[in-house]
């Protein structure tokens, strides 16, 4: 077991129970090929228990200042973080997604780029289109997660179908409007699953 299941497991182990985890959808999730995980972000818990509760492993962006802590340094890539520079175009970070994505691995993103306050959702930025239509064949699987975090609350995580991004690769299609269709996709789920449906 490299180290990346390993930590995913202990994590698995600590939140699936403080939080009682109720996963769906998962089958939804292809099996191979390059996905782009997009989910509401509702807390800083967000990206591990997307990492934990996905069936393949997730690479995640982190703010370059973590890594600039020794220990961080070392540890955050052999969780498949990468670094980036907040507040501008990061042309690295966006060759590593990129290049991750038509390699046929997963990034995961939070299109709204940072947490709800009030957990309601927000307008997604266009990088999340941009990273979707340039992808290569990668398609985009939405993730919803709904909470609020309270120890020993259920918090629900729900992955829908995935989105083919051919469509709107063919018509060439702009980054807002490829952001806004993933985004409805989230809130689609959100929806379903507070109506009871």
């Amino acid at each position: 077991m490299d180290f990346y299941h390993f930590a995913k497991s202990v994590v698995y182990g600590v939140l699936k129970p403080l939080y009682r985890l109720d996963v769906k959808g998962t089958e939804h999730f292809p099996e191979s090929g390059g996905v782009l995980v997009c989910a509401n972000h509702i807390a800083d818990l967000d990206p591990p228990v997307v990492g934990i509760t996905a069936p393949r492993p997730i690479n995640f962006m982190a703010k370059a200042e973590l890594f600039e802590a020794p220990i961080l340094k070392n540890l955050l890539p052999n969780l498949h973080v990468f670094p980036v520079k907040r507040g501008l175009s990061d042309r690295n970070a966006i060759r590593t997604a990129l290049s991750l994505l038509k390699d046929g691995q997963v990034v995961g993103m939070f299109p709204e780029g940072t947490r709800s306050k009030d957990g309601t959702l927000g307008k997604g930025m266009s990088g999340a289109g941009f990273f979707a239509l340039k992808g290569g064949d990668a398609v985009v699987v939405p993730c919803a997660i709904i909470g609020p975090y309270r120890p020993f609350r259920k918090v629900k995580v729900r992955y829908g179908s995935p989105l083919d991004m051919a469509p709107f690769r063919e018509r060439k299609a702009g980054a807002e409007e490829v952001t806004e269709a993933i985004m409805e996709e989230i809130r689609l789920l959100i929806e379903k699953e507070k109506s009871g449906k």
